[in-house]
């Protein structure tokens, strides 16, 4: 059976097919269609749980709590998503996997759409588990599948990380005959293993560094690691990068060529290619991973290590076809030196955007303060950083905004505003704003409720409306300084003189710009009318 997946759906089926109970996520592109797709296919049946989670952490440890029911589950989340599941990801190494646990991760290099570009393959080594890479769409749906068999043979979670690039990009993708499972909760036989006490953390971590070996040995076996010996010039590919070299070198098979896909990193495999190479070149997707790890401190003595830390690929971005040529003494290709020039397009705020009514409101509200600071947060309404607006000057991870406020306004600094939305409240912005009732800070916080999860595509929101103006009084805010209103330009004139009071109130205001995202309005009204046009 053949279908045309995104790689995101590869994974989604992949796990659909490995017999999983659960898939737990929070929005984060490039990763959101892996639950979307789940739970299109099979979570409206009930055969499988897939909902959003309140956050990344949440969601990790969602799907650690169906694994020690004896389940298999999929946790996916964005690289920066990571950061927040960190605790428990790491933890997990130490007390096993019971049901398969599979983690996927989607990096984004050049930042498409996130604050960095960090590589999750880092995490994957920290907590010493086994770590996939796909290369294309076919990868990531055969890597998911096994990666749900080796997490039960190892008693380990285990990591599939995939790019941008593949995330987002369709290919065939042919299916195995689906897992048999059983239906039958069957918890974990040590529940000292789950208890994370010092006596029983140390046995764990010492049964950890016991199996390294072991999966030493599945990776040197691994048919997603594979070499090539040919001539003297070699080169070192892992993941998507692969599809690069291929396409640079095309029909040429005079290069020896080594492929990674599956870690730990194949240390004689790699020892064979460098032992058999004048130089090497390494290409990878994100940072210089295995690169670091060849050139060590001292390097290799007669052998040159060229990649991102050499100079020869850039230190920070994708990869591309080009780049790799020009890495290899080759011209660009003739469709590249075409495609120079195009101008940039920059994004912005839909035509229509409640946000823009709230941004032109603090922007007035506050246009003869000298000093103001406008602390922002992760959500679309993050392009108020740009004109016309300017009204974003910080924007670090998710929920910093009220906890960077709350440090500002404890230094000395006043007016203090800061724009969080409503997921992103929820996610990670209701404990910074805890410890701001409790100093009753000189802060003034405009949540913005546009009543989903706007910038991945309108997910469900845990807390919109009244459910979210009693989720905040219930924080402990002062009700005289808590209060929601509609950003329309009708009633801006009434919305700039409330600002305007409540951030000369020396102490901790919230206000709820309460008002649909556009996009969400316009799918309401298309589905009204297609219930209309539709006969009963």
């Amino acid at each position: 059976m053949s279908e045309l997946l995104l790689g995101d759906e590869a994974v989604g089926i992949a796990a659909i097919d490995a017999g999983i109970s659960g898939a737990f996520s929070y929005p984060g592109t490039p990763a959101t269609e892996i639950l979307e797709f789940i739970a299109k296919r099979v979570g409206s049946d009930g055969s499988v749980s897939a909902r959003w989670s309140a956050n990344e952490k949440v969601a990790y440890e969602e799907a650690l709590g169906m694994s020690f029911a004896g389940k298999r589950s999929i946790v996916s989340m964005k690289h920066v998503g990571l950061n927040v599941a960190a605790d428990p990801f790491i933890n997990s190494a130490l007390t096993g996997a019971h049901g398969g646990l599979v983690a996927v991760v989607a990096d984004d290099p050049s930042m498409h759409s996130s604050q960095n570009e960090q590589d999750s393959r880092f995490y994957g080594d920290f907590a010493q588990i086994p770590v996939f890479e796909p290369s294309n769409q076919q990868e990531a749906y055969d890597m998911t599948r096994e990666a749900f068999e080796i997490s039960e043979k190892f008693g380990l979670p285990i990591m599939v990380r995939i790019v941008t690039r593949l995330a987002h990009s369709r290919a065939n993708v042919t299916r195995a005959e689906p897992a048999t499972v059983s239906a039958e909760v069957n918890i974990a036989p040590e529940p000292r293993d789950w208890t994370l006490l010092p006596v029983n953390a140390r046995r764990r971590f010492r049964r950890l560094l016991d199996i390294q070996g072991s999966l030493r040995e599945y990776s040197a076996d691994s048919p997603y690691n594979k070499l090539m010996l040919r001539g003297p010039r070699g080169i070192l590919a892992s993941g998507l990068a692969y599809n690069y070299v291929l396409e640079a070198i095309g029909v040429d098979s005079s290069y020896s060529l080594m492929k990674v896909g599956a870690y730990p990193v194949p240390v004689e495999m790699v020892r064979k290619l460098v032992s058999h190479c004048e130089y090497i070149l390494i290409v990878e997707e994100g940072y210089p991973f295995i690169e670091a790890r060849l050139n060590g401190i001292l390097g290799i003595p007669g052998k040159e290590i060229r990649g991102r830390q050499s100079g020869d690929l850039p230190a920070d971005g994708e990869m591309s076809t080009d780049l790799v040529r020009k890495a290899m003494g080759m011209p660009a290709t003739e469709a590249s030196a075409a495609a120079t020039g195009l101008p940039v397009r920059p994004p912005a705020l839909c035509k229509g955007c409640p946000h823009c009514d709230t941004f032109h409101a603090i922007i007035e509200a506050t246009s003869e303060v000298k000093d103001r600071i406008l602390f922002s947060d992760i959500g679309c309404y993050t392009l108020g950083a740009l004109p016309p607006y300017n009204a974003v000057h910080s924007c670090v991870d998710m929920g910093s905004s009220i906890s960077m406020a709350l440090g500002a306004a404890k230094a000395g600094a006043h007016p203090v505003l800061c724009t969080i939305g409503d997921s992103t409240f929820t996610h990670s912005g209701m404990t910074p704003l805890l410890g701001a009732v409790r100093e009753d800070a000189n802060i003034t916080v405009l949540v913005l409720d546009n009543a989903t999860v706007g910038m991945t595509g309108g997910q469900e929101t845990f807390a919109t409306g009244d459910d979210l103006l009693n989720l905040i009084r219930g924080l402990g805010v002062d009700e005289e300084h808590l209060i929601s209103f509609e950003p329309v330009k009708r009633n801006k004139k009434e919305i700039v003189a409330m600002m305007r009071r409540e951030i000369n109130h020396r102490g901790l205001s919230v206000l709820i710009a309460k008002r649909a995202c556009v996009q969400v309005m316009r799918q309401s009204v298309q589905l009204k009318q297609d219930k209309v046009a539709t006969p009963a």
